[in-house]
């Protein structure tokens, strides 16, 4: 069969700024920020809840904070947990940790006190940077883990003297207890930046040296750390400022958090660029998002699609002047292509972009253009420097133009394995390739499409359903606002299945059976008959992760018992 996949059908298609082949500076991220500093020293890098700090702030504070790290005695590639909301202490943490040679992991607010402890201790975590509101979650593994230090930052750090005691008083910025634990050293990070030198902090570092190490869903089984390299993380971030055209002189608007691979992408590419950032503490605050998009008139807007769903809701959204938006972005969950539409109609026709990416891969390989053709549902095409092929699971066969196969990657931004996991390693890392879990499609001009997740997919007697479609169907219908479709065990054909679906009706729709046989009407209308889903539940709400990423393995919970 020919292989339609290494004749690179997307190049064509490139926006003509974009070459298929880029050339990259060997620098670390640390170089790449000393350089940063040094073109934009009182230029802004970070504005939070009305506070401007210059690039030369923030390299002077993370100075004092990378001073400490190492005064704890950290040495080269320790690991430093990164566990805050985006605050100026996140962005200065990222920033230290690589001025002192170490390498940080993420660690969202939403891990079980067993995940936090197998993360802490699977990555070997020395020390934790946190923040008051969420102390207790890191005193509930206390015991169970093996850090030293942890550094307490507030939410109100970088305020205003009388803002700061106001908002305390008035209990407008939220506070949490901190106490002392046992056998650890723990302290404010105000006093580290009263008690530590402002002089530069730069441990040698190399292009082939680790920077993160990010973990992934523990979906079947504990969460594995991929282990990122300055090079994967540093090329990538030359492809997206490349694809993006993101410009030193733009203002960066993200929901994502930092202790995501997304977020930490944004925020690393563009502080390293001399790009403005806002800063997001609560990323479901659409009125703070409203707000600041209203002062700080940023120029491009990236977050997940539950965000964009919440502030369409908003008619003040939509009576924004966004003159200023030059495009809209949304990853880590797919958006229904009516919803597109709807967006659109307030940032302007063109200006949204869907991309695709992962933990292992830095995290972004795919991309819509992002000033040609944007094709909605599509993921987009390939990065510079990006190899995709789709094959048949099974047989490893190559996938033919328009059929469903998974998602191979082969570029700069790979990751080199999962951290103490070889086989875990060798399975996803094949002769160069890795093997994503993803199902997708390619059409005729090298765009390609999402159908589902290997794990996700269901099998009805034999027949193969692509949850992901099956959701895109539902989106369709003008009742609902929300549905994600799931598998469960058929209790009459061993080793089938069945298919369930969690649905959000949309305000003022009542739930009833009336609702669901209409529905139910509709799918038999536009799906074959084994694809229509045996149980409907309606809920409030679709359990969502710390990026809005619906979350399936949760909804197979919800669902046992009532096949």
């Amino acid at each position: 069969m020919e292989d339609i996949y290494s004749q690179k059908p997307w190049l064509r298609n490139y926006d003509k700024e974009v070459p298929p082949q880029l050339t990259y500076e060997d620098k670390t991220f640390a170089e790449m920020f000393a350089e940063t500093v040094k073109k934009y020293p009182e230029k802004t890098a970070l504005i939070y809840l009305g506070v401007k700090i210059s690039f030369r702030e923030v390299d002077a504070f993370s100075n004092r904070l990378a001073k400490y790290i190492l005064q704890c005695g950290l040495k080269k590639n320790d690991v430093v947990g990164l566990h805050l909301p985006n605050i100026p202490a996140h962005y200065l943490g990222v920033i230290a940790v690589q001025k002192a040679g170490c390498v940080s992991t993420g660690l969202s607010p939403l891990l079980t006190p067993t995940e936090m402890a197998h993360q802490l201790n699977d990555s070997e975590t020395k020390l934790i940077l946190t923040v008051d509101v969420l102390f207790d979650k890191i005193a509930e593994v206390a015991d169970k883990a093996s850090f030293g230090t942890v550094v307490v930052s507030e939410i109100a750090d970088f305020l205003p003297g009388i803002k700061k005691v106001l908002g305390k008083l008035l209990k407008k910025i939220p506070t949490g207890n901190v106490v002392g634990l046992q056998g650890k050293t723990v302290i404010r990070f105000g006093q580290v930046m009263k008690d530590m030198p402002a002089d530069p902090v730069s441990v040698a570092r190399t292009i082939n040296d680790p920077i993160f190490m990010m973990y992934t869903g523990g979906t079947t089984g504990p969460a594995k750390g991929a282990f990122l390299t300055q090079k994967n993380y540093m090329y990538n971030r030359r492809q997206v400022l490349t694809w993006l055209d993101i410009r030193p002189d733009d203002i960066a608007l993200s929901a994502f958090p930092l202790f995501h691979i997304a977020g930490l992408a944004l925020g690393g590419f563009t502080i390293t660029n001399g790009t403005t950032q806002i800063c997001v503490p609560n990323p479901r605050d659409s009125h703070f998002l409203i707000n600041v998009i209203k002062t700080y008139r940023p120029t491009f807007f990236v977050n997940v699609p539950t965000v964009y769903f919440e502030l369409m809701k908003k008619p003040e959204f939509k009576q924004l002047d966004l003159s200023s938006m030059k495009w809209c972005l949304s990853a880590a969950a797919p958006f229904p292509a009516e919803s597109i539409k709807e967006l659109e109609s307030t940032i302007g026709a063109g200006n949204f972009i869907e991309l695709y990416g992962m933990t292992e891969t830095s995290p972004v390989t795919c991309c819509n253009p992002r000033y040609g053709k944007k094709k909605a549902s599509s993921i987009g095409m390939p990065l510079s420097d990006t190899e995709y092929k789709l094959v048949d699971p099974e047989t490893g066969k190559l996938a033919e133009l328009g059929q469903p196969g998974e998602i191979l990657i082969r570029g700069p931004q790979v990751m080199n394995g999962y951290f103490k996991k070889p086989e875990e390693t060798a399975n996803a890392l094949r002769d160069g390739w890795l093997h994503t879990g993803d199902v997708a499609r390619m059409d005729e001009d090298g765009y390609f499409y999402i159908v589902d997740r290997l794990k996700d997919m269901v099998i009805v007697s034999g027949f193969k359903v692509f949850t992901k479609e099956l959701d895109d169907v539902l989106s369709k219908h003008p009742d609902i606002q929300l549905a994600a479709s799931v598998g469960v065990p058929d209790p009459e054909r061993p080793g089938s299945e069945r298919v369930a679906c969690a649905i959000v009706l949309r305000p003022g729709i009542e739930k009833s059976e009336a609702e669901k046989e209409k529905i139910k009407a509709f799918l038999k209308e536009n799906i074959a008959p084994y694809k229509v889903p045996k149980v409907i539940d309606f809920m409030d709400e679709l359990p969502t992760s710390g990026v809005g990423k619906i979350l399936k393995r949760e909804i197979k919970k919800m669902m046992d018992g009532k096949i």
